[in-house]
């Protein structure tokens, strides 16, 4: 008993969030445990040392693996700390193996009995895996398979993505050990695991290795190429290895599942095809030597080698022109989204015209190419894009006008890309799939007139009808003849009227004045006034008897 009590104390000290009750038996998650243990401290970001100081005893095994783990990326500068590696990955064995012991206890669930045999024999496929037995690391790597998978099937969702991301991690190595045991065919699984972006951590350096060494036995039978109706001999071993795995990458691109593993691949792509390019300049140079010490005569005619160059840099520039055609179109469907928040910048036209100005200048390298200066029907092609990418280019200079509400410069660009656009259709009929891969430019065009339509409007109007960012503290009753899309009137704060309304000035009481008096003609009273004058005292009597009258 008392040792029953000691091991149940080992299997779980904290009983917080390690143990429970299930079908009155003792419980412990511990592929969760792991998980959650390792992004809390430390494998989140690489650093194994940290994670070495953990608090139990399952933990003890994880402590001795992450310090293997450590050991093993430094063992990358330092061989000699390999065998500590070995040492360290036997002991975490031990430990997963003393675990699985303790839970064979009758107290502890059926559950945490058969992860602690995944566990164990994950760990075990990790010791014969680094010591190269491969046919035993496969079995323990397999048995290890079964139990997560079986427990994948039995419980909730969120514990079946959690036991079906350890099977998709130990895959490749199940994989890579079928292919050094004889299995031919597992090699294109790692090489498809690769280009999904599995066979992460201690598996990619391996994945790497193995395919450039299956490049490399291919490579042997590999003698010469042919691009532009001309065989060039191919003699270096590094053109020969990237021209192999030309297609592969191609492929890769084509199935990446986002736009960030398709940025990765290409810079993959673009970086081989540079070193490639790098060993074939080196041996251009000995060439040149050679030429000088007039060890070959014929000094008109490009050189295989010289033609083999061009091929590469053909390569170059055209992955180039992809990337950058892939991030362009990226870019465009965001700058049709509306933009969730205002503080944060999204993308501008004046972004797609930087790639479309890359894009312009890989093209012109392209029609320099030793060798092709006579190839009338590849530089036909190379103009054609051209004039493609420039009607693109034009579009979104057009676009960044219209931001600043250059109404006038922006119909004149939009003019220039319908040329553009029907240059380009003109030009195709004569060459047959020249814009198979190129952007659909009758797009453009509906795109183009659509735009022209609104632009024209927004010109009469005196303001876009389409740019909702242009703040304007005018109020709804003082532009109800001008169309705008307001979002802030089905707001809170809705801007309808102006109060308190400005001060306006109104009539006061009118104050009369007799103006007509003074051009009024009255009649003359001459007459009257001498009556009176010549009458005197006796007028006056008469008038006051009434005589007068």
């Amino acid at each position: 008993m008392a040792g029953d009590k000691q091991n149940e104390a080992k299997v779980s000290p904290t009983d917080e969030n390690k143990e429970n009750q299930s079908d009155g038996g003792l419980g412990l998650e511990i592929l969760q445990i792991i998980k959650e243990s390792q992004q809390q401290h430390g494998l989140r970001h690489g650093d194994y040392q940290r994670y070495r100081y953990l608090l139990l005893v399952l933990m003890e095994a994880e402590r001795a693996w992450s310090y293997a783990m450590q050991l093993k990326q430094e063992a990358n500068t330092e061989p000699r700390k390999r065998f500590h590696l070995l040492a360290r990955l036997r002991k975490a064995a031990k430990h997963s193996e003393k675990l699985e012991k303790l839970c064979e206890s009758h107290r502890v669930d059926a559950k945490t009995k058969l992860e602690a045999q995944a566990y164990t024999a994950y760990l075990t496929g990790m010791v014969e895996f680094e010591l190269q037995e491969w046919k035993r690391a496969m079995e323990a790597f397999n048995k290890c398979k079964t139990i997560y998978e079986k427990l994948a099937s039995a419980f909730t969702e969120e514990m079946a993505a959690l036991y079906r991301q350890r099977v998709d991690e130990i895959s490749p190595n199940i994989r890579y050990c079928a292919y050094n045991i004889g299995d031919q065919n597992a090699i294109n699984d790692l090489m498809q695991m690769r280009l999904t972006g599995g066979g992460g951590g201690m598996m990619a350096e391996k994945l790497e290795s193995l395919i450039t060494q299956a490049r490399t036995k291919q490579a042997a039978t590999m003698s010469e190429v042919e691009w532009r109706g001309r065989s060039v001999p191919v003699k270096i071993d590094k053109a020969r290895i990237f021209l192999l795995g030309l297609g592969d990458n191609e492929a890769a691109i084509a199935q990446a599942s986002n736009e960030e593993t398709k940025e990765h691949l290409y810079e993959t792509l673009l970086a081989e095809c540079r070193d490639t390019i790098q060993a074939v300049r080196e041996e251009l140079k000995s060439e040149a030597k050679q030429r000088e010490r007039g060890s070959e005569g014929d000094s008109g005619k490009v050189s295989n080698l010289q033609f083999l160059h061009s091929y590469l840099t053909y390569i170059k520039l055209c992955t180039l022109v992809k990337r950058n055609e892939s991030m362009a179109h990226t870019l465009q469907a965001k700058l049709k989204e509306p933009e969730a928040d205002e503080n944060k910048r999204g993308p501008r036209p004046q972004d797609l015209i930087r790639l479309y100005d890359i894009i312009l200048q890989s093209l012109a390298e392209l029609s320099t190419l030793q060798g092709l200066e006579d190839d009338h029907t590849f530089q036909k092609e190379v103009s054609l894009k051209t004039l493609v990418y420039k009607a693109y280019r034009c579009f979104f200079i057009a676009q960044s006008y219209v931001l600043v509400k250059k109404w006038s410069e922006a119909l004149v660009l939009y003019e220039r890309v319908l040329k553009y656009a029907k240059e380009v259709q003109s030009k195709a009929k004569n060459l047959n799939n020249s814009l198979k891969d190129l952007p659909d430019v009758q797009e453009l065009i509906a795109e183009v007139n659509a735009e022209k339509y609104s632009l024209q409007a927004a010109a009469i109007l005196g303001e876009s009808t389409f740019s909702t960012q242009v703040k304007d503290n005018t109020p709804l009753c003082d532009r109800l003849e001008t169309f705008r899309l307001d979002s802030t009137l089905v707001g809170k704060q809705p801007n309808l009227v102006q109060f308190p309304p400005d001060f306006q000035p109104i009539p006061c009481k009118p104050l009369f004045f007799d103006l007509a008096l003074n051009h009024v003609a009255f009649p003359p009273l001459d007459d009257k006034v001498e009556q009176k004058g010549k009458g005197g005292l006796t007028g006056y009597i008469k008038g006051i008897f009434g005589f007068g009258s």
